[in-house]
C-alpha cells in the first residue's frame, strides 16, 4: 500500500482486524516515500480501501491529485490480488 494511503488511514476509525493489520505492515522506503507491505486477508484489504475513499475527493473537499493516484494504485493492487486469488 502506498505511504499516503497508510498515512491517511493510521488517522482513521479502524476495527481491531485492519488495525492490526497495519500494525503489522513493514515500512519499505521508495525513493521519496515509502510503500506499507501489509499480509492480511482480501476482505481486510477491500475494508482499508473503502475507508480511503475520501482520498478521490467529494464535493466539498478538492481531491490531491496524489493522494487519488496512491488509492488508484492500491486499488489496482487489490483487484489484481482478488483475481489472482480467484484462479
Amino acid at each position: 500500500m502506498p505511504g499516503k494511503v497508510a498515512d491517511f488511514l493510521l488517522a482513521a476509525e479502524l476495527d481491531d482486524a485492519e488495525r492490526a493489520a497495519l500494525d503489522q505492515g513493514v515500512t519499505v522506503r521508495r525513493g521519496q516515500g515509502y510503500t506499507l507491505r501489509v499480509s492480511a486477508v482480501p476482505s481486510v484489504h477491500r475494508a482499508l480501501l473503502a475507508h480511503c475513499q475520501p482520498l478521490d475527493g467529494a464535493p466539498s473537499t478538492p481531491a490531491i491529485p496524489a493522494q487519488r493516484k496512491a488509492r488508484r494504485e492500491y486499488e489496482n493492487r487489490v483487484n489484481s490480488l482478488v483475481a489472482d486469488a480467484r484462479r
